[in-house]
């Protein structure tokens, strides 16, 4: 049995931790996902952890008095990012295009290691860019998929911002502040009327990152990127 003391002491000890976490501030109640820690995935100088497979390239080149830019030359070629996969995290884009018809995209969730330009389309997810298309094909818009609910690019040679948020299965597009696009893969998608489209179908929950080539050489279109960049998504505690 316990004696007087040890009931005391123990009563003490309770009485204590009571006040101590009554001082202790509230839980946070901030949202799910937050992003921070942006970290740039282009390095402003050259391609280092970049590869490109099929036609055309991404060329290295200065831009006045800024650092380097990557401009699109021919293709339709695939530069993607071999250093790591990634799950959720917000892919922030910053582009501008020589045309309306200027084409490109940012693929998201590839499956494997690219082996040809095709290999993302049908095991990836393409965010479009291309001023010119309908709505299930223009800027911001998951390419055939979902619909782009407003284009908010900038007109002609400006910069655009763009960020693709992806959360659990959902994508979430924004262009220059707007939010365009919110694509959950749950929902029935659009008939496959074009053999160019992407095969539909469930995407990883992590895959690659790329960047597309897709100029019309006749015409000299062109899309500029200064900055790919990634930052996670956070989840806070409940």
């Amino acid at each position: 049995m316990r004696t007087a003391l040890a009931v005391v002491l123990s009563l003490l000890i309770s009485l204590i931790s009571c006040d101590r976490a009554a001082d202790r501030p509230p839980a946070s109640v901030s949202p799910v996902a937050k992003v921070e820690s942006i970290t740039p995935l282009f390095n402003g100088r050259d391609l280092t952890g970049w590869q490109h497979v099929g036609p055309g390239k991404f060329v290295v080149e200065n831009f006045m008095a800024e650092s380097a830019v990557l401009r699109t030359e021919g293709g339709m070629g695939l530069l993607w990012y071999t250093g790591q996969t990634f799950g959720d995290c917000t892919i922030r884009v910053v582009f501008k295009t020589t045309s309306a018809a200027s084409n490109s995209g940012v693929f998201v969730r590839i499956s494997d290691r690219p082996r040809d330009e095709w290999f993302a389309v049908h095991h990836g997810y393409e965010v479009q860019i291309c001023d010119s298309q309908d709505e299930y094909h223009r800027t911001g818009a998951v390419y055939s998929l979902s619909k782009s609910a407003s284009l908010a690019s900038r007109p002609v040679g400006e910069w655009n911002t763009m960020e693709i948020t992806l959360d659990g299965p959902r994508i979430r597009v924004s262009l220059n502040g707007v939010a365009v696009t919110d694509f959950d893969p749950a929902q029935p998608a659009p008939p496959r009327t074009k053999e160019f489209e992407p095969e539909r179908g469930p995407r990883p929950a992590a895959g690659y990152i790329g960047i597309q080539n897709h100029d019309d050489y006749a015409t000299g279109e062109h899309v500029y990127f200064k900055e790919i960049s990634v930052a996670p998504l956070v989840t806070s505690d409940k």
